[in-house]
């Protein structure tokens, strides 16, 4: 008997970093927590990644997730912001690492398509479909919604490490 499986989503950003938390066991998929990290406006960007490490840490501690998954950078136009969002994103692979987790990571095209069919999906999409496939769930921006997503894809996806399963009784 395989035991549930508590996943951490993180969508990693410097202004807002969505975090989202699943229980997967066999098939189905149960809303456990939602949510928004918010890194001070206009902060140096040391503050700012203590913030998101801080914040991650707090959400690992309360809610103990079994593993986590979290989405690669998409590479834009702007060089600077994209090596600043790697840095977020560093942290976001970091925090779960420190807790001994194995984490996952996902392209933003993958996770679209896991849940909403379509790899070009808009973040309406998503919300509407994160709210299909956990109608339990509520989350305060499109952040957590994406982070939901992002964990429903890990729920997907995932492998199953024999050497790392729990046993229970």
């Amino acid at each position: 008997m395989t035991p549930p499986i508590r996943i951490l989503g993180v969508d990693p950003g410097l202004r807002r970093t969505g975090w989202g938390m699943v229980l997967a066991h066999r098939n189905v998929l149960s809303f456990v927590a939602a949510g928004t990290i918010k890194a001070p406006l206009g902060g140096e960007l040391a503050q700012r990644l203590l913030s998101l490490h801080d914040g991650l840490v707090d959400i690992v501690e309360a809610h103990r997730p079994d593993e986590a998954a979290v989405e690669q950078t998409f590479v834009n136009r702007d060089a600077v912001a994209t090596l600043k969002l790697g840095q977020a994103r560093g942290i976001a692979l970091l925090v779960p690492a420190q807790a001994g987790l194995t984490v996952a990571e996902y392209a933003p095209n993958a996770v679209k398509k896991t849940v909403v069919g379509a790899g070009h999906a808009d973040k309406r999409q998503i919300r509407a479909m994160v709210k299909v496939l956990l109608p339990r769930a509520t989350f305060d921006s499109d952040d957590a919604a994406d982070a939901l997503a992002i964990a429903i894809c890990h729920a997907h996806h995932r492998t199953v490490d024999i050497a790392r399963l729990r046993v229970v009784g």
